[in-house]
């Protein structure tokens, strides 16, 4: 029953903008009006989603930047064999 109801309603969206086609025209951008409210929104959406990802990605290049100096100051060292050692045979 809820599928027959998604189904209706979806054809009723589709029947709505069909007697109302200049709501389904394109963006403000697209639609040749670039100094609208709508296409400012839309660039700070992208500017804001920008941000976001650019941050996201210099945190991950700091840390691996931090990792990769942390692990040049202190340098692998072979372990010294100490008494107790179970390498040794007698």
């Amino acid at each position: 029953m809820k599928h027959r109801a998604r189904i209706i309603r979806a054809v009723a969206l589709v029947a709505a903008l069909a007697w109302r086609p200049e709501a389904a025209r394109a963006c403000a951008v697209c639609f040749g009006k670039s100094d609208s409210n709508l296409a400012v929104g839309m660039n700070w959406g992208i500017f804001t989603l920008l941000f976001f990802i650019v941050s996201v990605l210099a945190g991950l290049s700091c840390f691996f930047v931090f990792l990769a100096v942390r692990s040049s100051r202190h340098p692998l060292t072979e372990p010294k064999a100490g008494p107790d050692d179970s390498s040794q045979t007698s």
